[in-house]
C-alpha cells in the first residue's frame, strides 16, 4: 500500500503528533508525507520532514492559500494528490479533525476516527462510548481516510532518514474561507500532548485565583505542563487550550496528576493512557481513583502546597 500522511508544523519544525501519525502509517505500508503551507518556513518543515525515518517521499506544496492549514483549501490539494495513494492519514487533532472528514465527503468513502491500532490494511481499533470500549471495524473502502490518535503510537524518529522533496500543486485558494486570527496562549511550560508530566485542575479549586495559586507552583517545579477539567475550564479557572478530556485534548504522559479532578468519563477519556496516574481528591469515592495507580484523600489546598514544598 501507498501511504500519504499530512505533516502539521510550527516554525518549520513538524508537530509530535504527525511523527506519530508516521509510525502508524508505516503500519500500512510506503510512507509519503504531504507538507503544506507557503515560503521558507514550510520549506524548513519539508527538510525536516525528509529526515524523519520511514518517510520514503515528501511532498511540499508551496502556496499562500496553505499558510494557516485552512480545510477548505488543503482538502482540494490533499483530493487531487489521493488517485496515487491507497490510504490517506491525518492527526486526531484540530486541523487533522477538520480535514480529514472533508477529504472523505470529497472522496464518497467513510472515514475511520481516532485510531489506536492498525490490525491490516484494512483493519482498526478506535474507542467508543468515550473510550469505554474498543471498536474493531474493517474499512471496505478503496481509499482509507484515517485520523490517528498520536498517543496511541510512538513518534518516529526524527532523524536518519533521506526522504526526496518534490512539488506538489493545488487550487489553492478557493475563496470558502479566510484567516482572521488566532488567540493562542504562551508559556514557556511544555506542550500540553507532549509533556512527559501533567498537573490537571479541576472545579474543586473553587477559582481562577487558587487554581493558578495551587496547580503552577507544583506544574513548575516538575517541569510540568498545566492542565485542566472540562467543568473549570467552563468554570472560568483555566483557558479552553488547557482542556484535557474526549472534547479537549487527549494526553498519555509519564505521570499524570489530578488534582481536584472527580473523574467523569469525558474526562477519564482523555487521560487514562497516562502510565502513571496520580489522584488527590477528598471525596474517596471520587471515580478517578477507579483508574488511579495513586491515591491520596484529603483537603487539596493542604496537600498540594505541602507536597510542593517537599519538592
Amino acid at each position: 500500500m501507498s501511504v500519504l500522511v499530512l505533516v502539521e508544523h510550527e516554525a518549520g519544525v513538524p508537530k509530535d503528533a504527525s511523527l506519530s501519525t508516521i509510525t502508524a502509517a508505516q503500519k500500512l505500508g510506503d510512507v509519503h508525507a504531504l507538507v503544506a503551507g507557503s515560503g521558507a518556513e514550510a520549506k524548513q518543515a519539508a527538510d525536516a520532514t525528509a529526515k524523519i525515518a520511514g518517510v520514503a517521499k515528501v511532498l511540499l506544496a508551496d502556496n499562500a492559500a496553505y499558510t494557516n492549514m485552512l480545510a477548505e483549501n488543503v482538502a482540494p490539494l490533499i483530493v487531487g494528490l489521493a488517485s496515487g495513494y491507497d490510504a490517506l492519514l491525518f492527526n486526531a487533532t484540530s486541523i487533522g479533525k477538520n480535514v480529514a472528514p472533508r477529504v472523505a465527503a470529497l472522496l464518497d468513502v467513510m472515514q475511520v476516527s481516532d485510531v489506536l491500532s492498525v490490525e491490516g490494511p484494512d483493519t482498526f481499533t478506535r474507542p467508543i462510548y468515550a473510550g469505554n470500549a474498543i471498536a474493531t471495524v474493517k474499512s471496505s473502502d478503496a481509499k482509507k481516510v484515517l485520523t490517528v490518535r498520536g498517543t496511541a503510537f510512538p513518534k518516529a524518529a526524527a532523524t536518519g532518514g533521506s526522504a526526496s522533496v518534490e512539488n506538489a500543486s493545488g487550487a489553492g485558494d478557493t475563496g470558502l474561507s479566510s484567516y482572521v486570527g488566532a488567540e493562542t496562549s504562551k508559556s514557556e511550560r511544555p506542550e500540553l500532548t507532549s509533556a512527559k508530566v501533567v498537573v490537571s485542575g479541576g472545579r474543586a479549586l473553587g477559582s481562577s485565583e487558587e487554581f493558578h495559586r495551587v496547580i503552577d507552583p507544583l506544574a513548575d517545579k516538575l517541569g510540568a505542563a498545566v492542565g485542566a477539567s472540562r467543568a473549570a475550564v467552563d468554570a472560568g479557572y483555566a483557558p479552553n487550550d488547557y482542556q484535557v478530556g474526549q472534547t479537549g485534548k487527549i494526553v498519555a504522559p509519564e505521570v499524570y496528576i489530578a488534582v481536584g479532578i472527580s473523574g467523569a468519563i469525558q474526562h477519564l477519556a482523555g487521560m487514562k493512557d497516562s502510565k502513571t496516574i496520580v489522584a488527590i481528591n477528598k471525596d474517596e469515592d471520587a471515580p478517578i481513583f477507579q483508574v488511579a495507580d495513586l491515591g491520596l484523600v484529603g483537603d487539596l489546598f493542604q496537600i498540594v502546597p505541602d507536597l510542593t514544598a517537599k519538592l
